[in-house]
């Protein structure tokens, strides 16, 4: 039977302490030919408000696609900007063997993707972490990262003030101006739908490290030029040079990729200032499915042995 998870079946089943360690494997198995795996194919149903896109990829471990909407649309409605289905297949039969909610999935493994980066990338003693935009990529990183680096201040912008201020109450940070947010922040998240940027290098500390998550499209972007040109690591190459403007528009020089870090295969300076832009790969989304896929599948197991 092929088993169907809601997004609270999703939400159950996922851990950060299982979650990070599995995005790492699966950016280091893309990184080193493990995966199969073409860049997302979108369909623009109209420019800048709405997408849909195909993402499949496969491995030895796990194989599957998601669909994925990406409605910025949607903003303010009550209805997600970003919604998905993933369909997770056998890898040695091609039977499918589960259907599930890919929202929750799709903030999670982004923002766990980002806290296994930041892991190696910032300073060991990172206290002060700056959120630019305060959506539900905003609340997955402040959860994620707090599993990676214990943070003593949180900031955050929005561009709406009332939605920063909201966020502020609900976990305990500061609502203020990007540009305040920013200066002396030892870790950045920048989750928007920015097209033009919305940081500025001249702000960042020698030392600082950026996860840029937002802007996924080819005119979009989050960093201006001169955040971009310090030590830069993606999610993929291929992915980044066809998606990503914050990349394309500066002409970034990409240092490695994060699965390349993950593998030993490069190492970075964790002293210098860096900026990890994700646009996000379906091999992330195709390792989170499965291991919610195990855990469900475990729980399941148990409950039976229980009964009597």
């Amino acid at each position: 039977m092929v088993m169907l998870l809601d997004e609270a079946d999703v939400r159950t089943a996922l851990r950060y302490e299982a979650l990070i360690p599995a995005m790492e494997q699966a950016l280091a198995a893309l990184s080193t030919g493990q995966v199969i795996q073409p860049v997302r194919e979108w369909l623009t149903l109209e420019p800048n408000e709405r997408y849909w896109g195909v993402m499949p990829a496969a491995s030895d471990a796990a194989m599957g696609v998601k669909l994925v909407s990406l409605y910025p649309r949607n903003a303010g409605t009550g209805v997600a900007t970003v919604l998905a289905l993933i369909v997770l297949v056998r890898p040695d039969t091609g039977e499918p063997i589960a259907v599930m909610d890919g929202k929750t999935i799709t903030a999670m493994r982004t923002a766990a993707a980002s806290a296994a980066v930041t892991r190696y990338l910032a300073a060991p003693d990172a206290r002060v972490l700056a959120l630019l935009g305060s959506g539900v990529e905003a609340a997955s990183h402040l959860e994620a990262l707090s599993h990676v680096r214990s943070f003593q201040e949180v900031r955050v912008w929005s561009r709406t003030r009332e939605h920063a201020e909201r966020f502020a109450a609900r976990h305990g940070a500061i609502a203020t101006d990007a540009e305040r947010a920013v200066r002396d922040a030892d870790v950045i998240v920048t989750a928007t739908p920015a097209r033009e940027p919305i940081l500025k290098g001249a702000w960042l500390k020698p030392g600082a490290h950026v996860n840029a998550i937002g802007a996924p499209m080819p005119s979009w972007r989050e960093l201006d030029d001169e955040a971009m040109q310090n030590i830069v690591v993606v999610d993929s190459r291929e992915a980044v040079l066809e998606e990503s403007g914050d990349i394309i528009l500066s002409r970034a020089k990409i240092e490695a990729e994060a699965g390349e870090v993950f593998a030993g295969r490069r190492r970075i300076d964790a002293s210098r200032t860096t900026i990890f832009k994700s646009v996000g790969v379906a091999v992330e989304d195709v390792y989170a499915a499965k291991l919610a896929f195990d855990a469900v599948s475990c729980a399941k197991s148990s409950s039976t042995k229980e009964v009597p």
